[in-house]
């Protein structure tokens, strides 16, 4: 049953694709405005939004390329709006630049990446994992970011929510990292009404209009927010800056500009980090996944349990920040990591640095392969659980 309120918000349950879900998701969170370049297989998101934006009163734009596209997306935001970009890889690699200057100038958005196969052009209608590292590295300089990665039509709508609401608490462009998969397919998704879906408040100076000062940070780290064209006199720059938002080179200046940008994330990593584990508390064997891979991994350990094999599950749905100390804790009682990923090792990394050698890293690399057999995931456990002793580095499982 489909209902909309006054504003033009959908609720009730629906048959959506990943990519209409994350559509109705933004909206959802109160945002008003699009920015983007068509390119696939994200272009489905953008022709969403450009067909529900008369509907509820935002604004869509069609810039020259991503690097506009989050150019314009950013000075939205500065104006009140709650913002949005789409895009897949040669897209998200133009928006690095423009990544960083949202980062420097705490500017609260969100950016889906629907991936796919590359590098390069690669394969445009092929699902693939491999921006995640960039997602996290891929500006230069020192900062940190949050990345979501859903794996249903379901998930797209709700880590759509999270992503707008971590983006306004922590004042940072939040990725949420899709792929072609799950933005192609299509499920039932449950909106609750909107008077039910809580939102993060956007953090807003209330005092005299003279004394605002664009990064001052409150306890968390986080400057308070003004709307251009309110009678604020005040000055942002992609330059290492002071609280007044003027450039100083300095020491002292990158200690007050960038070490805050990074301690306002790693200071509240293990508020922001979220996994979702199944049959984790007797497993010898747990298999990591974010995404779609999520998916295969939860067949898998079922299976696997079925046949008697205790294994578990570590869904990754923060893959940025990371959550190391999750990841640490297991490995001191499980025997290995499973990590299978649509690339040729990225997240697996990351497992390995936190097992600090503690647990046996198998890497399932399906780089070509399809993502909905639990085949690969099943033959990697029952060689996991016949090894004798830890071995060094990472097991890149083959068939």
């Amino acid at each position: 049953m489909m209902k909309a309120n006054p504003k033009g918000i959908l609720s009730g349950t629906h048959n959506l694709s990943g990519s209409e879900a994350c559509v109705e998701g933004a909206l959802a969170a109160g945002c008003r405005f699009f920015s983007g370049y068509p390119i696939q297989p994200a272009i489905e998101i953008m022709q969403r939004f450009l067909a529900r934006a008369p509907q509820v009163g935002a604004t869509f734009i069609q810039m020259e390329d991503e690097i506009s596209a989050i150019a314009a997306l950013l000075g939205a935001v500065w104006t009140g709006k709650k913002g949005v970009t789409a895009t897949s890889g040669p897209g998200f690699s133009l928006m690095m630049e423009n990544l960083g200057l949202g980062v420097m100038l705490e500017t609260p958005c969100v950016i889906v990446n629907v991936q796919r196969a590359g590098p390069s052009t690669g394969i445009p209608n092929r699902p693939g994992q491999g921006d995640m590292m960039q997602a996290r590295w891929g500006s230069h300089g020192d900062y940190e970011i949050i990345a979501l990665s859903p794996s249903s039509p379901q998930e797209m709508f709700d880590f759509t929510i999270k992503a707008f609401n971590l983006s306004e608490r922590y004042r940072v462009p939040v990725a949420l990292m899709s792929d072609e998969y799950v933005a192609h397919l299509r499920e039932k998704v449950v909106i609750s009404p909107a008077s039910e879906i809580k939102l993060e408040p956007r953090r807003y100076y209330e005092g005299p209009k003279d004394k605002y000062l664009p990064f001052k940070r409150d306890e968390d780290f986080v400057p308070r927010m003004v709307d251009i064209g309110n009678g604020y006199k005040f000055h942002v720059t992609g330059l290492t800056h002071d609280e007044r938002g003027y450039p100083i080179m300095s020491e002292e200046c990158q200690e007050f500009n960038v070490h805050s940008i990074v301690r306002k994330i790693r200071r509240h990593a293990d508020r922001i980090f979220e996994v979702q584990e199944a049959e984790t508390d007797d497993a010898e064997i747990v298999i990591v996944s974010y995404g779609v891979t999520s998916r295969v991994a939860l067949k898998a350990m079922e299976q696997a349990r079925e046949s008697g094999m205790r294994v578990g599950s570590l869904k990754l749905i923060t893959v940025w920040p990371f959550p190391e100390k999750r990841v640490a804790e297991l490995a001191k009682k499980v025997k290995a990591f499973l990590v299978p990923e649509m690339n040729y090792g990225q997240i697996v990394f990351e497992v390995e640095r936190c097992s600090y050698g503690n647990a046996n890293i198998v890497f399932i690399p399906y780089g070509e392969k399809e993502v909905d057999d639990p085949d690969d995931l099943l033959s990697a456990i029952k060689q996991a659980i016949r090894e004798k002793k830890p071995r060094k580095g990472i097991i890149e499982y083959n068939k």
